[in-house]
């Protein structure tokens, strides 16, 4: 092999092995999927049955990515006219007070359900180290006033659909036996959890039903299958989508809109468009 020929056949294998980067850091952390599913909700009244319920998870407003895709993400969001639509936390990565101004310009453009608007708090709203309640009560604010009513270790029902919200289990506001522990059976009951590995824990007090969860972000690398590298939950079988936990609930884990860093490859972002069915 001559000089010329090797240096075009190492231009050639440079070129190649580009292309994966290229595409893990420009194309697939943009190249959001609407995923269309069913949630089969028991006690759920006739009216609502078929009604869109759209949950959008983990923004990561900040200086990590381009956050301006989110706005044009959420314009396509819309079209799918949702009667409900919650956010599951993880709003901002959390740097310093550029990100209220930041999220406050997302939010103008927020997708807002017919019927109602709900959102719970992450661990990175919580500020560094997930410890600082000052910042997570700004984003809050922020929040409502764009139309978001905020579930802190509350329950709400709306037009027969009562949704339960917990704290970020590493927020040191955790506290979900305060909602749980008289919540009502026989409602058609939904809980909104930023982090999975809460169904781990002794706190559900029979409870039977559906829980939409984000945090984990599917991994944002990973081969399915084979390997996830990064999964920041204790127990590694949380990674993304539906998982029966064989007691009666059902657990949805959305794969994030967002990034903690601008990289995906085989775990595209996500929103989740649920059509409500009676279970």
């Amino acid at each position: 092999m001559n000089r010329k020929t090797f240096i075009k056949r190492l231009l050639q294998v440079s070129a190649i092995g580009a292309l994966p980067v290229l595409y893990s850091w420009q194309i697939e952390p943009f190249w959001v999927e609407f995923v269309r599913r069913d949630l089969p909700i028991k006690n759920l009244p006739d009216y609502l049955k078929g009604k869109i319920l759209m949950q959008i998870s983990d923004m990561h407003v900040g200086n990590r990515f381009d956050w301006n895709f989110l706005i044009e993400v959420f314009q396509e969001a819309r079209a799918f006219n949702p009667d409900f639509v919650v956010y599951t936390g993880d709003y901002v990565s959390w740097e310093n007070e550029i990100q209220y101004t930041q999220l406050h310009e997302v939010m103008k453009h927020a997708v807002l359900g017919n019927i109602a608007t709900l959102g719970i708090l992450g661990n990175h709203d919580y500020g560094f180290n997930w410890s600082e309640p000052d910042v997570a009560m700004n984003i809050c604010d922020i929040m409502k006033n764009s139309g978001i009513r905020m579930l802190n270790n509350a329950q709400a029902e709306v037009s027969g659909l009562n949704f339960i919200g917990f704290e970020d289990l590493w927020s040191p506001n955790f506290n979900p036996l305060h909602v749980m522990k008289d919540y009502d059976k026989t409602k058609a009951n939904l809980v909104l959890c930023h982090n999975p590995d809460v169904c781990d824990l002794d706190v559900w007090n029979g409870y039977k039903g559906w829980i939409l969860s984000g945090h984990t972000h599917g991994g944002q690398c990973r081969i399915p299958g084979v390997i996830t590298p990064v999964l920041p939950v204790r127990n590694k079988k949380y990674i993304s989508g539906e998982i029966d936990l064989q007691d009666g609930r059902m657990l949805y884990i959305n794969r994030a809109i967002g990034h903690s860093r601008q990289v995906r490859f085989m775990v595209r972002p996500e929103i989740t468009v649920f059509t409500l069915t009676q279970a």
